[in-house]
């Protein structure tokens, strides 16, 4: 090598090293559920908070943090104005946060404001009850709607136009019964909705089967209905009826992944995407999926942002049918 060219070698030896010193795992890895603990996005985080650490993705374990609030609006803004270049910090995200996205409800933010990273599995929406609710399956729940719906009141995560208001807006219609006239109450995620079930305070729960299942187990709840496409197979689900199966023909996948911060290197969201196509291809994680009652989706990078935007312009569609947007 010639004089004059050992100096540019040398420069980019160097470069070579900066870039690759960016991709090293975080000092602070941390995952954000954005709602109170107990529902679905704590769930989604503690899986991939497991996962990581068993396999030894990262030599650190991730703390769970909690930021509660329009069920993912505070957190998605926090992140995008306040931490978007925090390459440490990923934040779990639902089919429901796109619904939102789709109505403008997170604000001055949509969804091209964040780098979606990935998605790590699907549970379905459903109806749950108490176990000693005199509702047995969707019939009786829909004739006691049709009789007078200001009795029964029904829990939601998030206001009108959520995924969970979804579902029963969905169910209404095809019953022949306006949205409108249902009587709900706003819960910040399933663990508030929970809660409520379980204290009296509300008769029907509108959620997914994922949170559900530890509660089914325990005995505390059941299920009139998961929207699936047909019977779910695994341990404790074949015997909860679909409602495609009791004549109303709704479906509702429950998508859950990660997004981070809009200014976050392509070092350290390439580090995350390697590190969640490892975590993802492997048994380890299938296992921890299928203990969450959870069911195989993956999608990371490119593939999950073309997934991401057309979710988002289906949702539009659907909100725009039920007077949601104009």
């Amino acid at each position: 090598m010639t004089p004059l060219l050992r100096p540019l070698a040398l420069a980019v030896a160097c470069l070579a090293f900066a870039h690759s010193a960016l991709a090293e795992e975080p000092k602070r890895p941390e995952c954000i559920a954005p709602a109170s603990p107990g529902g679905g996005f704590d769930l989604t985080c503690k899986l991939v908070q497991s996962a990581l650490l068993n396999q030894k993705l990262l030599e650190k374990p991730m703390r769970v943090t909690y930021m509660p609030g329009g069920v993912g609006a505070v957190a998605y803004n926090a992140v995008v104005a306040q931490r978007p270049k925090d390459g440490g910090t990923i934040v779990a995200w639902s089919s429901g946060s796109l619904l939102n996205l789709a109505q403008g409800k997170f604000g001055r933010f949509d969804e091209n404001a964040v780098r979606w990273l990935a998605a790590v599995g699907t549970s379905y929406g459903a109806i749950a009850v108490k176990t000693d609710s005199p509702y047995k399956n969707l019939d009786d729940l829909v004739q006691a709607l049709k009789a007078d719906p200001s009795k029964v009141v029904i829990g939601s995560g998030g206001t009108v136009g959520s995924q969970d208001w979804m579902q029963t807006a969905l169910l209404a219609k095809a019953a022949g019964i306006n949205p409108k006239d249902l009587r709900y109450v706003a819960l910040e995620g399933g663990g508030e909705i929970v809660t409520s079930l379980m204290g009296g305070h509300i008769q029907v729960g509108s959620t997914d089967i994922s949170d559900s299942m530890p509660h089914i187990e325990a005995g505390n709840m059941r299920i009139l209905a998961v929207f699936s496409d047909k019977r779910l197979e695994e341990p404790g689900m074949k015997d909860i009826p679909t409602a495609k199966e009791q004549g109303y023909d709704i479906e509702w996948p429950v998508v859950r992944g990660f997004y981070v911060g809009p200014k976050v290197s392509d070092e350290d969201y390439a580090w995350w995407k390697t590190t969640f196509d490892k975590m993802l291809a492997s048994s380890e994680f299938a296992t921890l999926r299928d203990q969450r009652e959870m069911f195989p989706f993956a999608l990371t990078g490119a593939e999950l942002d073309a997934y991401v935007k057309k979710q988002v312009a289906d949702y539009k569609v659907l909100a725009k049918e039920f007077g949601l947007i104009q």
